[in-house]
């Protein structure tokens, strides 16, 4: 008797940190929240991602700083360079990607790459949005050119045409679109459609090529 008495008299000691018998739960820390930042670009920062003869020019791009969830589920923050005009739908997109808890391998400007090959920033699974390049196969620039075109995970999300070209060369895996591995893309996916509704065309709903990484806002 003497003994549950003490158990008692300690419970109520207690009352004022949590109800005897019936602990409280730990309460779950709050979600980390989606940060931003946008900064001014000149030639030397674009390094060799952009030369003179480029449809836009230095002054009319911005680095974007943006916080996204890495592939081990850890909070990190990378880097886009966008036209100025798709500063705002840009930061809205990868909000919306950051609650979705959507996971980006590494964000980094296409310059940091030797020679901005894109091929080197693919195989590297980095999501790049500005780098001065043409279409394949064409005379036309890409809308990365300028600076309106985002190309997410494009390692796990390559590109493929009819003929057979793979871009990049290593991801021949991912061509099996059953594949649910971490930070691929596919029809119907809620991280498709924080683009797609929001007015970007994305690249795995065309027939050729299928550029499954790639999301454009002209």
């Amino acid at each position: 008797m003497r003994k549950s008495h003490a158990a008692l008299l300690a419970c109520a000691l207690a009352a004022s940190t949590a109800q005897c018998g019936n602990p409280q739960p730990p309460a779950s820390a709050p979600a980390p929240e989606f940060t931003s930042s946008v900064h001014r670009v000149d030639a030397a920062e674009l390094g060799p991602s952009w030369r003179p003869e480029c449809p836009v020019a230095p002054d009319r791009l911005r680095l974007l700083r943006l916080s996204h969830v890495g592939m081990d589920g850890r909070e990190r923050t990378g880097r886009l360079i966008v036209h100025e005009d798709r500063v705002p739908q840009t930061i809205a997109a990868f909000a919306r990607l950051h609650e979705l808890r959507f996971p980006v391998e590494r964000m980094r400007p296409a310059g940091e790459y030797q020679d901005a090959s894109d091929e080197l920033s693919m195989r590297d699974d980095n999501t790049s949005a500005f780098s001065c390049r043409g279409i394949s196969g064409s005379g036309s620039w890409s809308q990365h050119a300028y600076g309106r075109a985002i190309d997410i995970n494009p390692l796990v999300n390559p590109y493929i045409s009819t003929d057979g070209e793979l871009q990049p060369a290593t991801a021949r895996p991912y061509l099996d679109r059953t594949r649910t591995d971490p930070g691929m893309l596919h029809e119907g996916d809620a991280a498709v459609r924080v683009f797609t509704e929001a007015g970007w065309a994305w690249g795995g709903g065309w027939h050729d090529p299928k550029d499954y990484q790639h999301f454009e806002l002209p």
